[in-house]
């Protein structure tokens, strides 16, 4: 499943807020320097969808504040009550 993910580094608090079905935002403290930022957005929606870190990956975007991420697993199946289907 790919989502579709809006990273804003360099913010006070950390958080991820849904905006629809695969579009999500998401806040991190850390600056956008050698992919500090990247690496805390992955955490985090790891953390969201309760699925392994190894489960998520950025497939473009690296290096934009837009990113699209591919999750390896149905969502539906590990019973998240958040899922994208």
């Amino acid at each position: 499943m790919k989502i579709f993910v809006k990273v804003k580094p360099n913010t006070s608090q950390e958080k991820i807020a849904q905006k629809d079905k695969r579009h999500f935002e998401v806040w991190v403290k850390e600056p956008a320097i050698e992919h500090k930022a990247n690496k805390v957005a992955l955490k985090i929606i790891s953390k969201y969808f309760n699925i392994p870190l190894s489960e998520i990956k950025i497939i473009s975007g690296s290096k934009s504040k837009e990113k699209i991420i591919q999750i390896n697993r149905d969502l539906f199946i590990c019973g998240h009550p958040k899922s994208t289907r």
